[in-house]
């Protein structure tokens, strides 16, 4: 056994980030590790802590509800599943909510959902259903996800692949148009683009597909699994447009940093064309999700978080300009979200990463030059400065 775990702990160094076993969450913004040592959280839009660590209301709603029924299957009704689907409709302005666990798992129903509703609405000819992404997604890593990833460490060695995609070029709305035929079920496309480094498309995309997608029958999908639920200072990263897509993708922060909760939302019309027992998920609506999920609903009916996530990353923002040029090509900030790309005379992405975690700073490197930085929502401009401080010290050696 002792074999099996060095050789899986081996196999996790080399893999992935080298991140420091955290042992306790502390608050806020900061996570303490094995040793003792502590670090600030930049890593918040990965691993769905919007709301920071420890967050007492939403500890609170958790340790009440542990202490009642926890987790049951979908055969049994609960008493917070209402509740939560309720709020969560109304804050997205829908009729239905399907809950499940994962990001994956709600980008899988999604689609389930997009093809049975292109054969049972519009009138798709049976299996032939198509789907348009945009090049550079990311929306998971299970087998039918991959197959419309133009990523090769998510693809290579995990074919065949599942077909009924169409890949088109992010950002651009008239490659969107040009590829919708009458077998075209869906347009499911990242608002901002998460894992390829915060990718912000040019003003107008967003609207340019809700008029394309309108005219055409076809159904927007938003995946808003990292953009949405306050990141970028807006509910949504669509609102930014002021456009409503058809569907929407959630999770990460849905679960408040507590455990993982996802859910597809759309109107009776949509998400309706799935009947009982043609989808599931064992332990999706939980009660314990639930309980969570609902708390969370209820801190961003507020509005606080996504205002304090429109200031400070104002603050982040003007922090971040001044290293362009010093080490820095290129920053790209949306709300408390930000893709830095690297000088490649400084490092590759992945080494000024370990140069931050080295001070404390936990941030996430993608795609060879970029790091992403998504502090939880409840960082300090103090220590958002202390952060790019430490960037810029890195960045000088």
């Amino acid at each position: 056994m002792t074999d099996l775990i060095t050789t899986a702990e081996a196999h996790l160094a080399h893999n992935y980030h080298p991140l420091p076993v955290v042992v306790s969450s502390g608050e806020g913004a900061w996570v303490t590790d094995t040793e003792g040592k502590r670090y600030l959280d930049l890593l918040s839009a990965y691993s769905a802590l919007n709301f920071g660590h420890g967050h007492p209301d939403i500890l609170a709603a958790a340790h009440a509800q542990l202490d009642r029924l926890t987790l049951t299957s979908r055969a049994f009704h609960n008493d917070r599943l209402g509740p939560f689907v309720t709020a969560l409709a109304e804050l997205c302005g829908k009729d239905l909510v399907l809950p499940m666990n994962t990001g994956a798992e709600a980008v899988e129903t999604g689609i389930k959902v997009a093809r049975a509703w292109g054969y049972r609405v519009k009138g798709i000819p049976d299996g032939r259903a198509n789907i348009i992404v945009a090049a550079g997604n990311f929306h998971g890593r299970t087998t039918t996800i991959v197959s419309f990833s133009d990523d090769d460490s998510a693809r290579d060695g995990f074919g065949p692949f599942t077909p009924g995609f169409t890949i088109v070029p992010y950002g651009d709305a008239d490659a969107i148009a040009a590829a919708i035929d009458g077998d075209t079920a869906a347009v499911l496309v990242e608002p901002i683009q998460g894992e390829a480094g915060v990718i912000i498309p040019p003003e107008g995309y967003l609207r340019a597909i809700r008029e394309i997608t309108e005219r055409e029958n076809v159904l927007m999908i938003a995946d808003e699994i990292q953009s949405g639920l306050a990141r970028v200072g807006t509910t949504f990263a669509c609102d930014r447009e002021g456009v409503v897509p058809d569907m929407y993708l959630l999770g990460k922060a849905l679960g408040g940093g507590v455990l993982p909760v996802s859910a597809v939302v759309a109107n009776e019309d949509v998400l309706g064309v799935i009947a009982p027992g043609e989808h599931g998920s064992t332990f999706g609506g939980n009660p314990l999700a639930a309980a969570v999920g609902l708390q969370v609903v209820r801190m961003l009916a507020e509005g606080t978080w996504q205002e304090r996530a429109t200031q400070l990353g104002a603050h982040l923002a003007e922090q971040l300009q001044p290293l362009v040029g010093a080490g820095v090509t290129a920053v790209r900030v949306a709300g408390l979200w930000a893709g830095v790309d690297i000088d490649p005379s400084h490092g590759t992405g992945r080494e000024v990463a370990e140069k931050l975690l080295e001070r404390g700073v936990l941030v996430k490197d993608t795609h060879g030059q970029t790091v992403r930085i998504a502090p939880p929502l409840v960082i300090r401009a103090t220590e958002i400065d202390w952060a790019v401080e430490q960037l810029r010290l890195v960045l000088a050696d």
